[in-house]
C-alpha cells in the first residue's frame, strides 16, 4: 500500500490545529463549565430530598418545596448572622486599640521584646501602622474597584448556578433518558442501573458532607459563644464552610479560627485550639464514619488520595468533587469491569490468518 507522506503530514497538522482550537475553546469556557458542573453537582445533591418528597407529592411540588426550603434556610442564616456580624464587627473595630494595648502590655510580649530587641519593636510598629490604615487593607484586595468587581462577579455566579440548579433538578430525568439513548438498546438497562447508582452516590455524599458541616457550625457557634470569642457567628460560619471541603477544610478553618481568637486573648485561643483538636478526632473517628459510610462506601486510603489529587488539579472545587468521583469509579468497576472479567471463562479463540 502506497502512503502519501504529504497527505499524512497535512492531516496530522490539521489534527493538531483542531486539538489546539478545542483546547482554546475549553479554556475560554472554563468559567461556564465550572458553573455547569457545580450546578449539576448541587442538583444531584438535592435530588435525594426531591425523590423522598416525591413519594407523596408530584415532582414539581417536591422541587418547589426543596428549593424553597433551601432558600429559607439561607435567608434564615443571613438574617441570624448579618445583624450579629455587623454589631460584632463594629465592636471589634472599636475594641482593636484595646486589644493592641493589652497585647503590648502582656508579659509574653515584653519577653519577646527583651529577647529580640529594638528590631522586634520596629517590626511590630510597622505591622500595626499598616493594619490600622484602611487604605492599606483596600490595597490588599486590589482597591475599591477590584472589591466591587469581585462582589458583582460573585453575585452573578450565585445567580447563574441557582438558575442552572433549578433547571437540572426539573429536567434531571429527561437528561438521563437522553443520555441512555446514546447506548445500544441491549446495554441500555445495565447502563441506566449504573448511572442511577452513580448519581445516587453523589447525592448521598453531598447530603452527608452538608450534615457534617452543619454539626461543626452549630457546635462551633455554641462553644465560641461560651468562651466569648470575637465574632462567634462569623467564626461558626467559617467552620461550616470549611467542613464542606473534605480532608483539609476542617483543619484549615480550625487553624484560622484559633488564630483569630488570639486577638481576644491567648487563653481564648488556647481553649479554641483544644476544642478543635478534640472535635477533629470526634469527627474523624465517630461522626464521619457513621455519616459518610452510609453515603458512599469508599476506603479511607482512596478518600485521602482522591481529595489530595482533586485539590492539586482543581483547587477547592476539585477536592469537593474528588470523593464522589472516586465513589463513581468504584461503582463502575464493581458493576461493569468485574462482571465483564468474571464472564471470561476461557481465552479468546485465535483466528488463523
Amino acid at each position: 500500500m502506497r502512503i502519501n507522506a504529504f497527505r499524512m503530514g497535512l492531516l496530522g497538522g490539521l489534527g493538531v490545529l483542531v486539538a489546539l482550537l478545542v483546547g482554546s475553546i475549553v479554556t475560554q469556557l472554563s468559567t461556564v463549565l465550572v458553573y455547569v458542573g457545580l450546578a449539576l453537582f448541587l442538583a444531584l445533591g438535592l435530588d435525594p430530598l426531591v425523590s423522598l418528597i416525591e413519594k407523596k407529592l408530584p415532582r414539581p411540588a417536591a422541587i418547589a418545596i426543596v428549593v424553597l426550603g433551601a432558600l429559607v434556610a439561607v435567608a434564615g442564616i443571613l438574617f441570624a448572622i448579618v445583624p450579629i456580624l455587623v454589631k460584632q464587627t463594629s465592636n471589634l473595630v472599636e475594641d482593636i486599640p484595646g486589644y493592641v494595648d493589652d497585647i503590648l502590655a502582656s508579659e509574653w510580649y515584653n519577653n519577646l521584646e527583651n529577647m529580640f530587641g529594638d528590631g522586634f519593636q520596629d517590626a511590630v510598629n510597622g505591622a500595626l501602622s499598616f493594619i490600622q490604615d484602611p487604605a492599606n487593607l483596600l490595597s490588599i484586595g486590589g482597591g475599591i474597584v477590584a472589591v466591587g468587581a469581585g462582589v458583582a462577579t460573585g453575585i452573578t455566579a450565585v445567580t447563574i448556578v441557582t438558575i442552572l440548579t433549578l433547571y437540572f433538578l426539573g429536567s434531571l430525568r429527561s437528561m438521563k433518558r437522553a443520555l441512555y439513548r446514546f447506548v445500544p438498546a441491549y446495554r441500555r438497562q445495565a447502563f441506566a442501573d449504573v448511572t442511577d447508582q452513580v448519581t445516587g452516590a453523589v447525592g448521598r455524599y453531598v447530603m452527608g458532607q452538608v450534615s457534617l458541616a452543619l454539626v461543626n457550625g452549630v457546635l462551633s457557634f455554641v462553644f465560641l459563644t461560651i468562651i466569648q470569642a470575637p465574632l462567634p457567628a462569623l467564626l461558626a460560619l467559617l467552620a461550616f464552610i470549611g467542613s464542606l471541603i473534605p480532608l483539609v477544610g476542617t483543619l484549615s478553618a480550625s487553624i484560622i479560627i484559633t488564630a483569630l481568637c488570639f486577638f481576644n486573648s491567648p487563653q481564648t485561643a488556647l481553649w479554641a485550639g483544644i476544642y478543635y483538636l478534640i472535635y477533629m478526632q470526634v469527627e474523624a473517628y465517630i461522626l464521619s464514619p457513621r455519616i459518610m459510610n452510609r453515603a458512599v462506601s469508599v476506603p479511607g486510603a482512596v478518600v485521602v488520595i482522591a481529595a489530595v489529587a482533586g485539590g492539586a488539579l482543581g483547587g477547592v472545587l476539585g477536592a469537593l468533587v474528588a470523593i464522589p468521583i472516586a465513589a463513581s469509579v468504584i461503582i463502575i468497576i464493581q458493576k461493569v469491569v468485574f462482571p465483564g472479567q468474571d464472564a471470561k471463562k476461557a481465552p479468546a479463540p485465535v483466528v488463523a490468518s
